[in-house]
């Protein structure tokens, strides 16, 4: 029996390479296929459908960057550190697989309402659990925590979408410190 973990580690590179490219509507099965080197047959024995393939990629990849958030907050003490860290993840993730980031972006209106609620595998969440701490250990002033989770994504998504477009040029990391002094700022 043939394992079909590589041809399914495939199919998640291509699919995401495609999503990212074309968007979910705009990649046909055939497209995946013919990007795998499968007959399209082999897709369905991974995945049910493309809307199947395409949930599962949102789901797991949303869940592995707010895993990676949670991480970042563990892992430093001072609240501007762990801010910093935070971006840099956001940062890490658009620089070393833009696809992912880009599909993580482009596909969160069809997805979000079907992402579970605990920080692990939710980015916001995530994001608001580690707001929500600091204000309770007195870090940051105490201020609506969903306020300030979307206005600190913003700060790091809106920079990503300029460079995805052309209008920011290089690597996001090396905006990293000033998205993070922004967000520091925005604390109060």
């Amino acid at each position: 029996m043939r394992d079909g973990s590589k041809t399914r580690a495939k199919i998640v590179t291509e699919a995401l390479r495609l999503f990212a490219e074309k968007g979910v509507a705009g990649t046909s099965i055939r497209d995946i296929a013919g990007a795998v080197g499968v007959a399209e047959a082999a897709l369905y024995r991974h995945f049910a459908s493309k809307d199947a393939l395409s949930r599962s990629l949102f789901l797991d990849g949303y869940a592995k960057l707010a895993a990676d958030i949670l991480a970042a907050d563990q892992a430093h003490p001072r609240f501007d550190a762990k801010i910093m860290r935070i971006v840099e993840v956001f940062c890490e993730l658009f620089d070393e697989n833009r696809a992912l980031f880009t599909f993580l972006l482009l596909s969160q209106h069809t997805h979000l309402a079907e992402v579970p609620d605990e920080a692990d595998k939710n980015v916001v969440e995530a994001v608001r659990s580690i707001f929500a701490g600091a204000m309770q250990r007195k870090d940051i002033p105490e201020r609506d925590a969903d306020l300030l989770t979307a206005m600190a994504l913003g700060i790091v998504a809106q920079p990503a979408i300029f460079t995805l477009y052309g209008r920011l040029q290089g690597p996001l990391h090396t905006r990293a410190v000033d998205l993070a002094k922004a967000i520091l700022a925005l604390m109060g």
